[in-house]
């Protein structure tokens, strides 16, 4: 005859059971950190790189995909009523999207450095927008899309760099001492000419 606590530890042992399935039933799945840079400018006509870069617990693989998607801040524009995708790689293969970008749009990452970063080139006026950068790696496939503002302007609206200022100061401040270790020089030689004289009288 079997003891009487027998069935109460059997039911424990089932509620257990049921309360660890449950828990990892409704886990949520691993997160995947997506970075872009917030805005790039180029001139129109140029080659543009929208940099995508992604960290994930997972290792990569076939599986993993990345898309990026378009959405044109000009009003008239096709593309500007939602984010179209206008590239897809997948199992190491890339497939352009619309015509638009179809021969402009090239993939310059590395997948297994987590680089998804694609190059557009030519640039023209009409690519003004935002470009989202969307990585899946399974299990991580929860995570932001990375977003990037693309501005395409004239070669006189580009920023200045200050390169130039700083190599104009740097060498400013090279002749400034220049001058006055020669002048220093002068001084004292000027002064021990003197101090001869003086005594040779």
């Amino acid at each position: 005859m079997e003891p009487k606590w027998s069935n109460t530890v059997c039911k424990r042992v089932l509620l257990t059971g049921f309360t660890l399935c449950v828990v990892f039933v409704t886990l949520p799945t691993s997160a995947i950190d997506i970075h872009a840079d917030p805005e790039v400018i180029v001139q129109n006509g140029t080659t543009g790189v929208l940099r995508c870069t992604f960290k994930s617990s997972e290792v990569v693989s076939s599986v993993t995909s990345v898309t990026w998607y378009f959405q044109s801040s000009q009003p008239d524009n096709q593309f500007s009523k939602a984010p179209y995708v206008i590239y897809y790689f997948s199992n190491g293969k890339g497939f352009p999207g619309p015509v638009e970008f179809k021969d402009r749009v090239q993939f310059v990452g590395d997948i297994n450095k987590r680089d998804v970063s694609i190059q557009l080139s030519p640039t023209q006026f009409s690519d003004n927008g935002t470009f989202f950068c969307d990585v899946k790696n399974p299990p991580d496939v929860q995570g932001t899309q990375a977003r990037t503002e693309l501005r395409v302007v004239l070669k006189e609206s580009l920023p200045q760099s200050n390169t130039a200022l700083i190599v104009g100061i740097v060498c400013g401040a090279l002749l400034l001492l220049v001058v006055i270790a020669v002048a220093a020089c002068i001084a004292m030689r000027v002064l021990h000419n003197r101090h001869d004289y003086e005594g040779a009288r």
